[in-house]
């Protein structure tokens, strides 16, 4: 019986996590660097050197040189996602970054409305996103990120629909003197898309299509060769709490260069594997492979590559 419960309540907690990773914004909500995907994603106190500022902006104030990333996901059903990033310190306590995300599906086929081919049609999400940040104490930084949001929607071979809006992303980072950081993040505050169907259909209008915003906590611990990450997000639609997601992740250096990880979360199990060399300093560049799969059992592959200078 108690088998059957379990069985019952993971069912019930996949579906209802699918549902809400349908929702507008998603590909915001999908991880976007391979380091941050194999441990899980749960990156709220952790620093990602591809993408410092996405899981929380407050990273960027406790920045000592400038970071640059990029990174490419190769999904299923014809799916992409691509980002690059760049941040620095801003003397004497600030730091500031500006990240560009991008996401679409291509190989559509369009069809005339008799049923005939016409030309092969994809769709794209974009936002833009600003950063900045400041160090409160020496221990202590609150940041702010300010999206622009941008979604094009093929209708026919020569109409599209193109939504487009603006959002917060808000963070708090504590860095303590021994092995844990912590922080806190409230992502998407009024995120959206308006949409004005007017130029398209005749009875069109404009309404605002809202992302739901996400509360997360998390924390890092790292020793010597080995880093624990893990966050926990409550997701809702502005009026009722949908989801309690948590995440967790796993690092392992070894001979200070390679790297093994795992992890879980966003409803996915993931791994992945990173190098760090030198370009034309000790450990300036790392190149990062993730594999993630979820539930329906979509795989997904990406590799990311960050460059410090």
């Amino acid at each position: 019986m108690k088998k059957i419960f379990f069985i019952v309540l993971s069912i019930m907690t996949v579906l209802n996590a699918e549902e809400w990773a349908g929702r507008s914004g998603g590909f915001l909500r999908m991880g976007i660097s391979a380091r941050s995907i194999a441990m899980g994603g749960g990156f709220t106190a952790e620093l990602d050197y591809s993408f410092p500022q996405f899981h929380n902006p407050a990273w960027t104030a406790f920045l000592t040189n400038r970071q640059l990333g990029s990174s490419y996901s190769n999904l299923s059903f014809d799916r992409r996602l691509a980002a690059t990033s760049f941040a620095t310190h801003l003397p004497p306590t600030a730091g500031i970054g500006i990240a560009w995300v991008n996401a679409g599906v291509t190989n559509i086929q369009g069809r005339y409305s008799t049923g005939m081919k016409s030309s092969m049609m994809q769709t794209g999400e974009n936002a833009i996103m600003f950063t900045f940040a400041q160090r409160i104490f020496p221990w202590l930084a609150i940041g702010s990120t300010v999206k622009i949001l941008r979604y094009d929607l093929p209708i026919t071979e020569s109409d599209q629909l193109t939504g487009s809006g603006i959002g917060f992303d808000i963070g708090i980072l504590m860095k303590t003197k021994k092995f844990f950081t912590y922080g806190i993040t409230i992502q998407d505050i009024s995120s959206n898309y308006q949409w004005d169907t007017g130029n398209v259909y005749a009875e069109g209008r404009i309404y605002k299509e809202n992302f739901p915003t996400i509360y997360r906590v998390g924390t890092r611990f790292n020793r010597k060769e080995l880093t624990l990450v893990g966050d926990i997000g409550v997701i809702t639609d502005h009026e009722t709490i949908a989801e309690t997601l948590p995440r967790i992740g796993i690092e392992y250096g070894f001979l200070d260069k390679y790297y093994f990880r795992g992890g879980f979360g966003n409803s996915r199990i993931a791994f992945g594997l990173g190098y760090e060399y030198e370009l034309f300093k000790p450990h300036d560049s790392h190149i990062a492979y993730a594999f993630s799969m979820d539930w329906a059992v979509q795989s997904a592959h990406t590799i990311s590559y960050s460059f410090s200078f």
